[in-house]
């Protein structure tokens, strides 16, 4: 019998909500997931539906309460986090107006780019550099002046986690994660800042945000009657504030100090790390003021496509390795595993760009779009399964190049995410890099992070630090190959040499394509 008190954390994902139950000791009880559906109507745009979202929580939350004979009087607390920049726009019951746009959806690139040409000192988020369509006063700003009914009608404008907290406490607060990492909110300036909001034509979202910023692991109400009854667990439980995904995730690897950067990677990559001084640099996300812990600033690099485009390969192109590994009792990716580590470092020439939705940094590109490049006839399946794990892991490298260019030295990654299952990829990232790579007990960092934060609201730790050295544990070091690492320098230079050079090309491809969707 598992020993009380519990946590419920909750992670949710691209495509799919994840329920964890742990002990104080950060130890799995059980694991539930439930999938919920994603929609692209067009190049470039992604959507999902709130309701598919709180569905899927349903499911998933009684599934693990069924599946590990856990008394829902044993759990003392529950938090969550959820993708970033996923906007919602609101009526006056918080009933949805549309369809949330996704953090990946990236239509808003126009207004990006006039955002970006503000000039305001609010951007120094960006490095002063291009402002990414993923964020939200971009998405905003677009349904202002493209569904402008809806926008006058949305009493509420707000991300996931917003929504979120709200169904469960009724309580409209916002987490101090999002708003800063994505809303330009500052607590050393004072908060919003109103004239950047009024200077690209969004002061009146103002009044739409939440009124109350909180710190992640503060309780931001009790869980109301309704939402207990749905979920199978107690009313009045404390709901601790929770905060994007990838960030959280920092929280389930005890990256909470200067020294390290959390890794965590699933549908995106994203590498975020702790810095004791505000660093702003150009392709630099951040840094964010108290964005994870207080009194520290949070620096963030990222990939927009990485496991998306691995399981976009699988499910489009290997049909015939799907059969064959069926007919072994194995998963496809474990057969696509065995033929990349045939296929010599390089890929013999084979060249992936992973830009399939934009370039998140160094460019902050929306307009980028994937390359492949360097074909020839003794390519194979496996040849390409591999370049696409390589091409991911140059992009990381452009990133850490980016960071050491600016005096912020990665000196270990602590590693998280699907991803993590492929020792092949695991070895490919840490050669190309020439960077060790931790991985922890629970490799589901977002919600043992949410786990964590939900520790800290019911009382159960005094603090996030105290919390996570309690509950988070190291399994495993990878070390990097000193050869291979030399061997990878020449085609991560090829990588990152490629799309300056087709960059107008590609833009103008993009932009003829939605100018004629616009037309049709």
């Amino acid at each position: 019998m598992t020993a009380a008190p519990l946590l419920l954390g909750i992670d949710f994902g691209t495509e799919s909500v994840r329920v964890g139950i742990f002990d104080m000791r950060g130890q799995p009880v059980v694991f539930a997931s439930q999938d919920y559906p994603l929609y692209h109507p067009h190049p470039g745009w992604a959507e999902q539906k709130p309701d598919e979202w709180w569905n899927a929580l349903i499911l998933a939350t009684r599934k693990a309460l069924h599946a590990s004979n856990v008394s829902p009087q044993d759990i003392v607390g529950i938090s969550a986090d959820c993708t970033s920049c996923t906007v919602l726009m609101l009526d006056e019951n918080f009933q949805p107006l549309r369809p949330a746009l996704i953090w990946m959806d990236v239509r808003a690139a126009e207004q990006a780019r006039r955002i970006a040409v503000s000039g305001h000192p609010a951007l120094k988020y960006n490095g002063f550099g291009n402002v990414s369509a993923e964020w939200l006063p971009c998405k905003a700003l677009w349904v202002k002046e493209n569904e402008p009914e809806i926008y006058q009608r949305a009493r509420y404008v707000g991300e996931f986690i917003d929504w979120l907290t709200f169904r469960l406490t009724g309580e409209w607060v916002g987490s101090i994660n999002n708003t800063s990492i994505r809303w330009y909110y500052d607590r050393d300036q004072g908060g919003f800042p109103t004239s950047f909001y009024e200077q690209i034509g969004l002061g009146d979202v103002l009044e739409k945000f939440p009124p109350r910023v909180l710190d992640m692991g503060v309780v931001a109400g009790t869980l109301r009657a309704d939402a207990a009854e749905q979920l199978g667990l107690p009313a009045g439980l404390p709901v601790a504030e929770g905060g994007a995904d990838a960030f959280v995730a920092m929280v389930g690897l005890n990256v909470l100090q200067p020294g390290k950067m959390a890794f965590i990677t699933g549908s995106s990559h994203l590498m975020l790390g702790q810095s004791a001084a505000p660093l702003y640099a150009k392709g630099i996300f951040g840094a964010y003021t108290d964005a994870v812990v207080p009194g520290q600033y949070t620096v963030e690099g990222g990939q927009v496509s990485t496991g998306s485009i691995v399981k976009w390969f699988k499910e489009n192109f290997c049909g015939n390795e799907a059969a064959l590994a069926q007919a072994r009792g194995v998963d496809t990716y474990t057969l696509l595993n065995e033929l990349a580590a045939q296929v010599p470092i390089g890929s013999e020439g084979l060249i992936v760009l992973d830009y399939w939705q934009g370039n998140r940094t160094p460019y902050v590109d929306p307009e980028a779009r994937g390359i492949m490049r360097g074909f020839s006839l003794k390519h194979t399946t496996g040849h390409v399964f591999r370049a696409l794990m390589e091409g991911i892991a140059y992009g990381s490298e452009h990133i850490f190049r980016t960071f050491r260019a600016n005096g912020y030295v990665v000196q270990e990654m602590v590693m998280a995410g699907g991803p993590t299952k492929s020792p092949l990829w695991m070895q490919i990232h840490s050669d190309v890099s020439n960077l060790p790579i931790t991985l922890t007990r629970v490799p589901d960092a977002p919600a043992l992070g949410s786990a964590i934060l939900a520790a800290v609201g019911a009382g159960v730790y005094p603090d996030m630090q105290t919390a996570a050295h309690a509950m988070v544990h190291v399994t495993r070091r990878i070390e990097p190959n000193a050869d291979a690492h030399a061997a990878y320098q020449f085609y991560a230079e090829q990588y990152i040499e490629t799309y300056p050079r087709v960059q107008d090309l590609i833009q103008e491809t993009v932009r003829h394509v939605a100018a004629a969707q616009k037309t049709s």
